[in-house]
C-alpha cells in the first residue's frame, strides 16, 4: 500500500543588480512664469547633453533614456495663518535613465545635484538583465523541484517508508484541494531593495532575489 505525501518546495537565488534605472526630477517654482519655465529648459538641456554623451545601447554606460513633457502651472498657495499668498508659477520635467556602470551612476547624479537648477532624485530602480533574471528564474525553479524532492524523502524516511516516487508537480497552490484556475498560481517572485543618497560616492544596492515555488505530490509504498 502506498502512502501519498504533498510537500512544497522553494528556492531563493541572488545576485548583484546589473541596471539601474534612475528617476529625476528638475523643477522650480517662482513669481514670474517666463523665467521659472526658461530656468527649468536650461536645466533639462543640460541633463539631455550629459545623458546623450554617455548613452549607448550596447555597452552603455548609460543604455537607454527617455524625457516627460516639460509642464507648467500656477496657484495661489495659503500661508500658515490661512492668507492666499501672491500667484506662484511652477514648471518640472521629468527625465528617466538606465545606468549599467554604477560608479558613473554616481558621479553622473553628484554632478548634476551640485551644479544643475531643480535637479533632484525621486527614486532608483535596480535590476537585472532580461536575459540573466531568466536564467535565475530557470535555476530557482530547478532548485525548487529538489527542494520539494528532498523534504518528500525526509518524510518518507520518518514514516518508515521507501523511496518516493514522483506524481505531480505544479506551480505553488495549484495542488492544493479547492485551488483551481485563475489566481490559483504563485509565480515566482523579484525582489529588489536599495539604499542610496543624492550625492552618495558609492552606491550599495541589495542584491536581487529571484524566488521560485513549487507543490509537488509523491507516492512512497511501505517497507
Amino acid at each position: 500500500m502506498s502512502t501519498e505525501i504533498t510537500v512544497r518546495g522553494s528556492f531563493t537565488a541572488s545576485e548583484p543588480p546589473q541596471r539601474a534605472t534612475v528617476y529625476t526630477v528638475i523643477g522650480l517654482d517662482g513669481d514670474r512664469m517666463n523665467d521659472v519655465y526658461q530656468r527649468v529648459a536650461r536645466s533639462v538641456e543640460a541633463v539631455r547633453t550629459s545623458l546623450t554623451g554617455l548613452h549607448d545601447p550596447s555597452s552603455g554606460p548609460v543604455t537607454r533614456w527617455s524625457q516627460e513633457q516639460l509642464r507648467t502651472w500656477s496657484n495661489r498657495p495659503f500661508n500658515n495663518t490661512g492668507e492666499q499668498r501672491p500667484l506662484m508659477h511652477h514648471a518640472s520635467a521629468g527625465v528617466q535613465a538606465e545606468f549599467g556602470d554604477f560608479a558613473e551612476l554616481s558621479r553622473w547624479i553628484a554632478h548634476h545635484a551640485n551644479t544643475t537648477d531643480g535637479f533632484r532624485v525621486a527614486r532608483i530602480d535596480w535590476a537585472l538583465t532580461d536575459d540573466r533574471k531568466q536564467e535565475l528564474l530557470a535555476e530557482a525553479r530547478r532548485q525548487a523541484v529538489h527542494d520539494a524532492l528532498t523534504r518528500a524523502r525526509h518524510y518518507a524516511e520518518a514514516l518508515g517508508l521507501g523511496d518516493v516516487r514522483p506524481v505531480a508537480v505544479a506551480d505553488a497552490g495549484l495542488l492544493v484541494a479547492g485551488q483551481t484556475g485563475a489566481g490559483a498560481a504563485q509565480a515566482p517572485q523579484v525582489r529588489a531593495a536599495a539604499s542610496a543618497a543624492v550625492i552618495e560616492v558609492e552606491f550599495t544596492p541589495k542584491e536581487i532575489e529571484v524566488k521560485a515555488s513549487v507543490d509537488a505530490r509523491f507516492h512512497a509504498e511501505g517497507t
